[in-house]
């Protein structure tokens, strides 16, 4: 049978335990350390961070992102929006390029911060982008409080909900893509809708890219200046100047470890839950998580470089992130087999080189670039050769700039961040179903049925990506019911309730 409850606190027991910090994690432990709680965090790894860490590979002065290096959702995240990044000291950059989509050796689908210039470029399909883009841009504030708001409230922002289904509905269905009449704006729809890592067309993707897409035109798609690791900088800072701790190296194998903690919150996958568990679970809701699907993965590739990307279209080298899919069919065609399984040597690829951004990022000749490929979930090929031939596709000369380089197969990104399973970066297959009922159909997605332990990672809603939400929304549920407390503390960098 399983126990009813997690070991009970002594009488030394301490407010909070948050297990893992990564994005989620930070989140959850800056918001309840802002309640005036004391806050520890455990953490496994040497450095704090999960997807936010940056570190020296091949040259002690180049530094290299470990996994998201560009953060769409830093300006448009409402936590991130009240924590007020710029003000603590992080810089976001924005290249005047969003994202690009090259189409063969010099032709590519350019989509600029710029609307008015993206139209322009898109031709005869410009009017129908604008008529796309202008209503999500008008209500971009809402469309992004409705898609990370949990997905179990009412939208906060009822004037959005038309201009969201209408992007939902472009990106996600195959008469929104016949609405464009060049291959252009089909490959820029089909660009960002891969970054759900999901079916195209899909509505799932249709979502994430909706939401991404329209912020290529407003806020941007910003890299941080020195590396994603000035977030977790900023996030660990606040956390300990109201009172937090963080622990490095220090791996929570068992719940019965923080038996002194009042509440525990765990930024780890479903799986991850089981795991801490044991069998404390109810039998019910510990099956539910056992049917948790994960997605499709991403294979990671990191390269030394002694010059730019030599790209055929020089207005590559202007764009924060290059997508490499080809066209619209071959970039579904591509993505479509990855979701049943099937590996390719042709794989979609993110390609980001950082300095082109921040010229900081390169010393003397060295440089880093940065290249995530989509494969099946647990590939396990070493992904530099399928990476580099097919950024070599559209930039003749590159193998020749290269340095130093790693792979991470999907297999073993795991190793490195549990809660990747199998290489899934977005901790769960982002489909419909698992976006409205993540990780398992519950009301409150954050609470478990042991008393005081809550989940806040990538594997609740609203899902993946760094925006903090996961964090921020299961810190508001448990300081709804473990304290009673109804309204969120003040973010803001000067506010302290401590």
């Amino acid at each position: 049978m399983p126990k009813a409850e997690r070991s009970g606190p002594t009488t030394d027991s301490t407010d909070v335990a948050v297990v893992g910090s990564g994005p989620n994690g930070l989140a959850a432990a800056v918001t309840l350390a802002r309640a005036g709680l004391d806050v520890t965090v455990f953490e496994a790894a040497p450095t704090v961070g999960g997807g936010l860490r940056t570190q020296s590979l091949f040259d002690a002065d180049v530094v290299h992102d470990m996994c998201a290096a560009v953060h769409p959702m830093a300006h448009a995240s409402p936590f991130f929006r009240e924590f007020d990044l710029a003000a603590r000291g992080v810089e976001l950059l924005t290249p005047e390029i969003s994202y690009a989509h090259p189409l063969g050796n010099t032709r590519a689908a350019l989509a600029y911060r710029d609307l008015d210039t993206t139209c322009t470029h898109l031709g005869p399909d410009g009017r129908r982008w604008r008529r796309l883009m202008r209503p999500l841009l008008t209500h971009s504030q809402g469309v992004c409080a409705t898609i990370l708001n949990g997905q179990r409230r009412l939208p906060p922002h009822p004037a959005a909900l038309a201009p969201l289904a209408h992007g939902v509905l472009a990106f996600g269905t195959r008469a929104g893509y016949a609405r464009f009449s060049r291959e252009d704006a089909r490959a820029l729809l089909a660009g960002v809708a891969a970054h759900a890592v999901g079916t195209i067309p899909g509505l799932a993707s249709g979502a994430v890219a909706a939401l991404l897409g329209h912020l290529a035109h407003g806020g941007g798609w910003p890299i941080p200046r020195g590396g994603s690791a000035s977030i977790a900088d900023a996030l660990t800072t606040d956390l300990r100047e109201h009172g937090g701790t963080v622990h490095t190296n220090t791996p929570i194998a068992d719940l019965d470890e923080l038996g002194r903690f009042r509440v525990v919150l765990l930024d780890t996958s479903a799986a991850g839950l089981l795991a801490l568990a044991g069998d404390r679970l109810p039998r019910r809701y510990a099956r539910q998580l056992r049917r948790f699907r994960y997605g499709p993965a991403a294979a990671k590739a990191d390269f030394l470089v002694t010059d730019p990307i030599p790209w055929s279209n020089s207005e590559l080298a202007r764009a924060g992130t290059v997508h490499l899919g080809g066209t619209y069919a071959q970039t579904a065609r591509q993505e479509n087999r990855t979701v049943r399984g099937i590996s390719t040597n042709e794989p979609f690829v993110l390609v980001v080189d950082p300095a082109a951004t921040d010229p900081e990022r390169q010393q003397g000749r060295n440089r880093p670039v940065w290249a995530y490929a989509h494969v099946p979930n647990g590939d396990p090929r070493d992904p530099v050769a399928m990476i580099r031939d097919r950024i070599e596709e559209y930039a003749p000369g590159f193998t020749d700039t290269i340095a130093a380089a790693r792979g991470i197969p999907a297999a073993e990104l795991e190793t490195y961040n549990p809660n990747y399973v199998g290489g899934d970066i977005g901790a769960g297959a982002m489909t419909m179903y698992q976006a409205m009922a993540r990780p398992v159909p519950h009301l409150d997605p954050y609470a478990t049925p042991l008393p005081g332990v809550y989940l806040c990672s990538a594997s609740t809603p609203p899902g993946p990506s760094v925006h903090g939400m996961c964090g921020y929304l299961a810190a508001q549920s448990a300081l709804r019911r473990e304290y009673g407390h109804r309204n969120p503390p003040s973010l803001a960098p000067q506010a302290t309730n401590r």
